[in-house]
């Protein structure tokens, strides 16, 4: 298994984190890895592609990775850093996007 930490940390992925070999300590061993993306939108955009390339180095070095697409929280998405909430999508585009 890869030392996944320094791949991460040489890379500019890794930026804050309050004990080094504490979290070295804890990928030693195979860890399970959650990622959720919100299908709010009929493309991915970079922020997408940057973890999804995470959840593969995490899968090739070892670890089991689950990436889950939204449902409910899809068709509401996140207004975070907006001053209104977004429109409610169907379950047709939910689904299509």
């Amino acid at each position: 298994m890869e030392n996944i930490f320094d791949d991460l940390k040489w890379r500019g992925l890794i930026q804050q984190f309050s004990n080094e070999e504490k979290v070295k300590e804890l990928l030693s061993t195979k860890q399970t890895i959650y990622c959720g993306f919100d299908p709010s939108a009929s493309s991915m955009h970079l922020g997408n592609y940057v973890m999804i390339s995470i959840l593969k180095r995490f899968q090739k070095a070892g670890h089991r990775i689950i990436a889950l697409v939204g449902g409910a929280t899809g068709m509401i998405g996140d207004p975070s850093g907006k001053s209104k909430e977004r429109n409610l999508q169907t379950k047709e585009k939910l689904a299509e996007n």
